[in-house]
């Protein structure tokens, strides 16, 4: 029987969730190199939830953070290089592979916590993986289409990489103690910032990139909408609940995602993936519920 506060856990990580559905869409729209997508993602949400405590009139705690720091950098290096491989992934295959490569991040957290924070792997929780990992291969539409091509090859390795990156981030920052979900989501923003700067200037030539205003709109959009508000929400989320149910919960986000390919950029959606969003969701209420 879940709590009053893992209630409220639990509907902040499905709102995430949503918003995290939406990524790779507007990925698709934006003319310019992941890894300056991800360094305006980490800058623009910083500065938003720096916003946010100077209104709240809120000040980070110090000691909290300089006793977290190095668990801080760490998840923070994995989050920002999260990004430029999920990124690169969409721009090598389409959304629905990425997105089913991707998501095979939860799997790693459930087979981790059971080894790192001894978190009990029972029957009804391998049931509902196994499950929930078959309506993602049914909504990938891989059943339908076959493997993929060559070509895809690439893209389908970055989706692998960003998926041990981003179960990386989640199991980091169980381990993270900080007390405020923005302080902690503001500093990992930040220091994935200044892990991506570098980076960005040795790898990408500026002279060719073009900032139109349509391609700052939409890196405002991500900044915002789709870093600062549902990160402030995941992490504040995830260290009320167990990581297996962080995991089942997660698949919100693919079929979303999935769902959106189907309808904005045509990529085809037939019986199995309506099945597989069903087997995905009947699977995370069953393990929560029942």
């Amino acid at each position: 029987m879940r709590t009053r506060e893992q209630n409220k856990s639990l509907t902040g990580l499905i709102l995430a969730m949503c918003i995290f559905g939406t990524i790779g869409i507007v990925r698709r729209y934006i003319d310019i190199p992941s890894s300056l997508i991800a360094l305006f993602r980490a800058v623009i949400g910083t500065v938003f939830l720096a916003a946010i405590l100077l209104i709240s009139k809120s000040k980070p705690d110090a000691s909290e953070i300089r006793r977290n720091l190095p668990l801080l950098i760490l998840s923070s290096i994995s989050l920002g290089f999260n990004w430029i491989l999920l990124f690169e992934s969409y721009n090598y295959t389409t959304v629905t592979t990425a997105t089913l490569c991707y998501y095979m991040a939860p799997m790693i957290m459930i087979i981790a916590s059971h080894f790192l924070f001894g978190e009990r792997l029972n029957r009804k929780k391998s049931l509902c993986v196994a499950v929930a990992f078959v309506g993602i291969v049914l909504v990938s539409g891989i059943i339908r289409t076959g493997i993929p091509r060559l070509n895809e090859i690439k893209g389908i390795l970055f989706g692998m990489g960003a998926a041990v990156l981003y179960a990386s981030t989640v199991l980091l920052n169980k381990k993270i103690s900080l007390s405020s979900p923005i302080d902690r989501t503001l500093i990992q923003l930040g220091l994935a910032g200044m892990v991506l700067l570098p980076y960005t200037l040795l790898t990408e030539n500026f002279a060719d990139i073009s900032f139109t205003p349509w391609n700052l709109v939409l890196l405002l959009i991500v900044g915002i909408v789709h870093t600062g508000i549902p990160y402030a929400l995941y992490f504040s989320s995830v260290k009320n609940l167990p990581s297996q149910s962080v995991a089942l919960f997660s698949y919100v986000d693919p079929i979303l995602a999935i769902i959106l390919s189907a309808l904005v950029l045509r990529e085809p959606v037939g019986i199995t993936e309506i099945l597989g969003a069903a087997l995905i969701l009947g699977s995370a209420y069953y393990s929560e519920k029942i």
